[in-house]
């Protein structure tokens, strides 16, 4: 899942792709998306990109035209707009030419230029969105790698909430607080740290100062020996600069974002840099758990007594290379109606069902053989059964007739 380094990485490239050029007609939206529509329409505008956190803001500048009457009663925008996107799973930006369109492209903006090039919004799991003439989502906190200062005092200063009451790799996943971390962020920032991931947040955070004295300043070595230092920031640099998790909140998404990111540009795709750089997820040799969210948390040593007790560990699971396209319409759409727990009953019992035709249609010509077997052997025991009474009965009719000849007789002699 993209985290914050990726939204910078993908601002970075809309703003360098986008750079000079001129887009013109409607924003469109592809026929299966259920993301609003972006009602922007102009003959002449330019595309610039921000990011804060885990959202990415495109602006889009309507140009100046010579008759504003005319671009007024054409129905062209005349004041800029705002789209705010949150990727999901899977959403990233491309440029491309009109026809090479990527196959999950849903949202399209078409520059005016011949061959015309298209900036797209590509998101091959739909679990991405955007929202035209929108805002930073409010419940967010300030960004963990441009907003630093605020983000430090926002955590600091809100110790108290019960959100610090779960285990410290729980914690970071809130964006109230911690705004761009995600899970491979989370397990780097406590492998450094060597802090075990399912401890109390606020344990973890009690002590820490809402201004970082020694984030600007380099460590410096004391020439003069015996020399003491009183200064409050010197001491702190002394300590090392890897025993506040806050600062590292900050240091470890910038150097993602030095590295180029997990292989952001679509046009190479490459994680080799990513893969390198990585010490603690998803490398050999390190344990996972899933938390209490059901996220798998990548960790080394001791879990922490906030353990989740029933100890789960996921499965290893192939890595799925970014070129690899996948829909995953029908796995949503079963997400959405049912909840995580029944969806995957849900799921075995399509496959049980899938599976059972094949053995139902072997198996109705031999039910069907055995019942015609059955049948017969039953219709030729009845009919034996018929006959042995046909012949019983035959037996019997005479010793029943003869009395009554013979009471004839008697009779008529009688009579004469």
């Amino acid at each position: 899942m993209p985290e914050g380094p990726e939204l910078h990485l993908a601002s970075l490239y809309v703003n360098k792709m986008c750079n000079g050029v001129v887009f013109t007609g409607p924003v469109r939206k592809s026929e299966v998306s259920k993301s609003p529509d972006v009602p922007f329409t102009c003959e002449a505008y330019r595309i610039t990109a921000t990011s804060r956190g885990k959202e990415v803001m495109l602006t889009l500048t309507p140009m100046k035209s010579d008759d504003p009457k005319r671009r007024a009663r054409a129905g062209q925008a005349d004041q800029p707009m705002d789209v705010v996107f949150r990727f999901g799973m899977s959403g990233y930006f491309r440029f491309t030419p009109e026809d090479e369109l990527p196959k999950h492209a849903h949202l399209r903006f078409y520059s005016k230029e011949k061959p015309c090039r298209v900036l797209s919004f590509v998101d091959a799991r739909r679990f991405g969105s955007w929202h035209p003439n929108g805002t930073w989502q409010p419940g967010r906190g300030p960004c963990i790698m441009f907003e630093y200062e605020s983000f430090r005092k926002n955590v600091v200063s809100h110790l108290s909430d019960r959100a610090f009451d779960r285990p410290i790799c729980e914690a970071l996943l809130n964006q109230k607080y911690f705004n761009g971390i995600g899970n491979y962020l989370r397990a780097e920032i406590l492998f450094r740290l060597n802090i075990p991931p399912f401890v109390p947040a606020r344990a973890v955070l009690e002590g820490l100062e809402s201004e970082d004295l020694c984030q600007n300043d380099k460590p410096v070595k004391n020439e003069v020996a015996g020399t003491k230092t009183t200064d409050r920031a010197s001491q702190k640099r002394l300590k090392g600069e890897t025993d506040d998790l806050l600062r590292l909140c900050n240091k470890v998404p910038l150097e993602v974002v030095s590295l180029g990111g997990k292989g952001y540009d679509p046009e190479k795709a490459d994680y080799s840099g990513f893969e390198a750089w990585l010490q603690c997820y998803y490398v050999d040799g390190m344990k996972s758990i899933r938390d209490h969210n059901g996220r798998t948390m990548w960790f080394k040593g001791d879990p922490g007594p906030m353990v989740p007790k029933d100890l789960k560990s996921p499965k290893s699971k192939k890595r799925v290379k970014k070129e690899d396209d996948h829909d995953y319409t029908d796995k949503k759409k079963v997400a959405r109606s049912r909840s995580a727990g029944n969806t995957k009953k849900s799921v075995v019992k399509q496959e049980t069902v899938a599976k059972t035709p094949k053995k139902n249609k072997d198996a109705r010509p031999k039910e069907a053989g055995s019942k015609r077997r059955k049948t017969e052997v039953n219709t030729s025991k009845h009919e034996k059964k018929s006959a042995a009474r046909k012949r019983k009965s035959s037996s019997a009719e005479p010793t029943a007739t003869c009395p009554q000849r013979r009471s004839g007789r008697v009779t008529r002699q009688s009579g004469k």
